[in-house]
């Protein structure tokens, strides 16, 4: 029986895909995704914390990727973490853990909440929307 091995993430490509074929027909390419985080610190201070994540996918959603996918394009990942090992030229054991995207979804980017006008007149009536940042429920 499989344990469970799942992971999903949304965030921002941080540079083009990388798509190789290191064997006919077996495509991968591979997607560097940054993830924001954001809190208040026991002070009540805005935190912005950002995590980088590595990621491979293979066969149609490489191809996918390849096509659609560029830097700074907001992307949804769903699949598996994965970890290689080796021994490195030292003799000692490397490791790598990378996320094996399953599904991947190229998402909207947010609607701005800037009002561009040049007169106060070109102002809507309506407030624009803007999205608070979920606080932490508790510090630590």
């Amino acid at each position: 029986m499989n344990q469970t091995n799942s992971i999903v993430v949304d965030g921002n490509l941080v540079k083009d895909p990388v798509f190789v074929e290191p064997k006919t027909g077996f495509k991968v390419c591979r997607l560097s995704v940054a993830v924001n985080r954001w809190y208040k610190d026991e002070n009540g201070n805005s935190v912005d914390k950002v995590s980088f994540f590595e990621a491979e996918a293979y066969g149609n959603s490489a191809e996918f990727c390849n096509k659609y996918a560029k830097k700074g394009s907001p992307i949804r990942l769903v699949g598996r973490l994965q970890q290689d090992r080796w021994t490195n030229k030292e003799g000692k054991t490397d490791s790598k853990v990378y996320i094996v995207a399953e599904h991947i979804e190229l998402l909207k980017r947010p609607e701005t909440n800037e009002v561009k006008a040049e007169k106060p007149s070109e102002i809507p009536e309506e407030p624009a929307k803007v999205q608070v940042p979920v606080e932490e429920a508790a510090v630590f």
